[in-house]
């Protein structure tokens, strides 16, 4: 990693930090009162100081370079409001509407550090929740009755504020009622079920009474920070430490990046190589909503929790055993939850290394050997890197070194599996294309100046010259689309599979700690977007991503997904392409390698199955309410049993390659057969074989027709 010997660090990875700012916090707008006997909240010297820093370098050194006026204040406005309440379950239109004389003020009060707003707006939201938990409470003691037809609507994020407080007190009924109801599905009786809830919510008003005074000057820099675009970021002291563990791969635990949505805690991705990734069990999308410790230990319910709160539940020491409840993305909230016992453990780097198969496909009479290179991240060894350590350990080394061996074994293709690599070392993205162009430039990368420099392969020679394929899904990012991206920009080889993630841009960390007035002040960092990624071709990675020559049928719209999903993303941009030459143009071909991909959609039983899959999950993707009539509920569950047993012969202790493939990923978990079909893989095998045999027949008539 290139170190500045100023402060910043170059951050090559896709850094998805799944922000506190999905917490609950305090309004501004009324009286200031907090819950009784509470002390109020509010800044320190220290704050004002990092305010008034990170207030310059946003403005001074940031890709944007926003100007501080009234409508970024609004932004801002907007996006505190949405960090505190992102559900609009406690705050009133009433509320917003008092609250927003600070609307036009919001960004200059990081500038001048006049915190004193946002604390006040944190100390009302306190007032809120002690309100509302108190009415969901009271609930508890009236019961439901499920024989009435009517829906909860737990997805509020795009839903108006409420108009008054009877209206936020029917949403909370339906609220409590679903929670009711989830927990009866799964046999509690009717004392457990309201011990359970009340300690859910009574634990709920506790978590956020114990936000300090420094989480709340956080929540307030991330929707500041956020209002400019989605990757640059405020980093608390206590976010920096654990980003510092997270780089350097030490710290223990299961190996998922986590996220919060309502008043879930969602799998957002799974690390390769970690615990959660060796299982298999654990998909992103699925809802934690209990953590229990040891074989034995009880199961916490965990609904409604802080991220910070769950993640710290969740690690633990090495070799230990943590236990979750999660509601599986494929079933939904209707359920039923599963139970998913891991060992947590170090994500360890040869995990994550570099691994190759062989898929062996017919071909006429004979047989045709595809090979397989998943590579999980763009790693290096920086120190041994920069040490020139004959031996030090890389991505591009050890595909290097797959690649003679696949060689070795007479492959026909190369497939290079990018799905759910979210990045890595910008060098090791340039070095591996190396691989498959003679020498050239690779990436074009234009900071906030204009200034524009080339990322080049400078070594001649190719390791593989074959016919060469890529997968990516809409998780592929930042290095991945860059190589990706070459690859296609040089007619190199063929890009498969679901447009990437669009992550375009480079982040820096500025240690604001450097600028402490005394060793004992921590400031935390500022991680700050400095430059954009562009194509050889001219156009950026940025918010389009990389569109494959060949789509796969996935799940979802791709504009639901990504950076383009993203509030605030940059837009995609298109300098002057650099000097390249094309190696080939496979347009004709692919085309025609589609028309057969496109059949065997229709004729193939495993592939139409998956199809049919996918429009089952679709069906109900979009949905943002479920029935609270029990009936329907059990109905729904006992469908989803069904289904899982139809799917995996009744036993639910692994997960089959279809329910990877819904996400983009394939994975095998201890103990599953592994012959078990990666339909994504092999249908991209197919698809890279069919290209061979329409490049061999334009050979041949190329010949007969020069005779």
């Amino acid at each position: 990693m290139n170190i500045n010997p100023t402060r910043f660090i170059v951050v090559l990875l896709l850094l998805v930090l799944a922000a506190p700012a999905l917490m609950m916090q305090q309004p501004i707008g009324q009286a200031t009162a907090a819950a009784a006997g509470a002390a109020e909240l509010a800044p320190e010297p220290r704050h004002r100081f990092a305010s008034r820093l990170a207030s310059r370098f946003m403005t001074s050194y940031h890709y944007r370079s926003p100007e501080l006026d009234a409508t970024f204040s609004q932004r801002v406005f907007d996006q505190y409001l949405s960090v505190l309440d992102p559900n609009r379950m406690y705050f009133t239109a009433a509320d917003v509407e008092a609250l927003s004389e600070y609307r036009e003020h919001m960004a200059d009060a990081v500038r001048t550090a006049d915190l004193e707003p946002a604390y006040e707006v944190f100390n009302i939201y306190l007032r809120r929740v002690d309100e509302r938990v108190e009415h969901a409470v009271g609930l508890l003691e009236e019961g439901f009755d499920f024989t009435v037809d009517e829906d909860y609507h737990f997805d509020r994020s795009q839903a108006p504020w409420a108009g008054s407080s009877s209206e936020l007190d029917e949403i909370w009924r339906m609220r409590v009622k679903n929670d009711w109801l989830r927990l009866k599905l799964a046999d509690q009786d009717e004392s457990e079920i309201v011990e359970t809830l009340t300690d859910r919510y009574e634990n709920l008003q506790r978590r956020i009474h114990e936000f300090n005074n420094e989480e709340v000057f956080s929540f307030f820099m991330n929707a500041f920070t956020r209002s400019i675009e989605p990757h640059s970021a405020y980093m608390s002291p206590r976010t920096s430490d654990n980003f510092e563990i997270s780089m350097r791969l030490s710290l223990d635990g299961i190996g998922a990046m986590l996220q919060r949505e309502t008043e879930y805690t969602t799998v957002m991705e799974i690390v390769p190589g970690g615990p959660a990734d060796l299982d298999g069990r654990l998909q992103p999308g699925d809802r934690i909503v209990g953590v229990g410790q040891g074989d034995e230990g009880e199961m916490e319910d965990v609904v409604g929790w802080r991220l910070d709160d769950v993640v710290d539940r969740i690690r633990g020491e090495r070799e230990t055993v943590v236990r979750l409840e999660v509601l599986p993305a494929d079933t939904g909230m209707s359920g039923p939850s599963k139970e998913i016992r891991l060992v947590r453990n170090e994500v360890r780097l040869e995990e994550q290394a570099a691994s190759k198969e062989i898929i062996e496909l017919p071909a006429g009479d004979a047989v045709r050997r595809i090979g397989v290179i998943r590579v999980p991240v763009f790693y290096v060894d920086f120190e041994g890197r920069s040490r020139n350590q004959p031996n030090y350990r890389s991505s591009t080394r050890d595909v290097r070194r797959l690649i003679n061996e696949l060689k070795a074994e007479d492959i026909d293709g190369l497939l290079v599996d990018l799905r759910g690599n979210g990045g890595g070392a910008l060098v090791e993205a340039t070095t591996m294309t190396g691989l498959f162009i003679d020498t050239g430039p690779v990436v074009q990368v234009r900071d906030s100046r204009g200034n524009v420099k080339l990322e080049q392969d400078n070594e001649p020679g190719m390791a593989w010259e074959g016919p060469l394929g890529v997968l990516v899904d809409r998780r592929s990012a930042s290095a991945s689309e860059i190589f990706a991206a070459a690859i296609q920009d040089y007619g190199r080889g063929v890009i498969i599979g679901e447009p990437t993630f669009g992550k375009g841009t480079v982040q820096n960390l500025i240690d604001l700690d450097n600028m402490a007035r005394d060793e004992q002040t921590r400031l935390g960092q500022l991680k700050l977007t400095m430059a954009q990624f562009y194509r050889v071709a001219g156009g950026s990675t940025q918010n389009k991503g990389v569109i494959p020559d060949i789509r796969l049928p996935t799940a979802g719209d791709p504009d639901e997904y990504g950076e383009s999903a993203l509030e605030f993303a940059m837009p995609w941009a298109e300098i002057d392409p650099t000097d390249y030459q094309r190696v080939a143009e496979l347009g004709p071909l692919i085309e025609l390698a589609r028309h057969r991909h496109e059949m065997r959609l229709e004729t193939d039983e495993e592939l139409i199955g998956l199809l049919e899959e996918l429009a089952e999950w679709e069906e109900n993707s979009h949905r943002d309410s479920i029935s609270l009539l029990e009936s329907v509920r059990r109905e729904e569950m006992e469908k989803a049993e069904a289904r899982r047993t139809a799917r995996f012969g009744g036993v639910d202790e692994v997960d089959s390659a279809l329910d990877d493939d819904l996400e983009g990923e394939s994975s095998v978990a201890e103990g599953e057969d592994d012959d078990e079909e990666d339909l994504y893989l092999i249908e991209t095998a197919r698809i890279l074989s069919d290209l061979i045999d329409l490049d061999q027949e334009r050979l041949l008539a190329h010949r007969q027709t020069d005779r």
